[in-house]
């Protein structure tokens, strides 16, 4: 399972603020660093997701998730732009849904959302590693996302709050009327809920792609070591047999100990 350093935590956690800090201004900007300030202990320990085969189930997870959906959503507008695309929101908008698309994923005002799963059976088994808390009243991640921007008054634009509350895509199935509706009165009026959506999947794949490879390397180092063990026993038995006259091994296996 992959570990992050302390020295890796805190290192992302401050390319987040960074970013936070060097895209938006003003007010807006005040509100966020007051929401961070208040939820940094949490934010910077928690995972993206609970389970090892999803994505990012590990401490300081959800920090590089955020970091690298911000990162694709700007070359993929980027890419859609080239190619003729409308872009009706600026980069500001769509880093802003992009950093906190997932921002449910932290907790409530009250307590975590994530807990470290305390069966080793499920760990081992099902591979969860982390388990939902069910102290705190139930919300979807988007909904939560949404009530704590709130909470700490951050307003949104409506590109925002688009691009925020589609990124999950079908996945989420309060999603659906919003991308299947094409006739104009229901239609998406803004390309950024296809572009931070088709970031968000790049991003989780991508992150699932080297957890596996991950795992197989693990897998092929365990094989390695049985291996050299197996050769090394079958060395020494070779060594004794070639080198040691019958007698000599027959004392050595069955003699008297001194």
């Amino acid at each position: 399972m992959t570990q992050l350093t302390q020295d890796q935590l805190v290192k992302n956690y401050q390319k987040l603020r960074r970013l936070v800090n060097d895209t938006f201004s003003g007010e807006r900007l005040e509100r966020l660093n007051e929401m961070y300030d208040s939820l940094e202990d949490r934010i910077i320990v928690a995972p993206a997701s609970g389970k090892e085969h999803y994505h990012n189930a590990y401490v300081g997870g959800y920090v590089e998730h955020d970091l690298h959906v911000a990162s694709l959503a700007l070359k993929i507008n980027k890419l859609w732009k080239e190619n003729g695309a409308h872009i009706n929101y600026t980069n500001e908008e769509l880093v802003f849904a992009a950093l906190h698309h997932d921002l449910g994923k932290v907790g409530d005002l009250e307590g975590e959302y994530y807990s470290p799963n305390d069966s080793d059976w499920h760990r081992k088994n099902q591979g969860l590693i982390f388990k939902h808390n069910d102290e705190i009243q139930y919300m979807t991640v988007t909904d939560r996302a949404i009530f704590l921007l709130n909470h700490f008054g951050v307003k949104m634009s409506k590109w925002e709050y688009i691009g925020l509350r589609l990124t999950d895509g079908m996945y989420e199935e309060a999603n659906k009327s919003y991308y299947t509706g094409y006739i104009h009165a229901t239609r998406l009026r803004s390309n950024i809920a296809y572009v931070l959506h088709q970031a968000d999947m790049m991003a989780t794949h991508l992150e699932y792609d080297k957890w596996e490879q991950g795992e197989e390397q693990s897998k092929q180092e365990v094989s390695k070591k049985v291996s050299n063990i197996k050769q090394a026993v079958q060395t020494e038995t070779e060594t004794k047999l070639t080198g040691d006259s019958p007698k000599d091994l027959f004392e050595e296996l069955f003699g008297e100990k001194k």
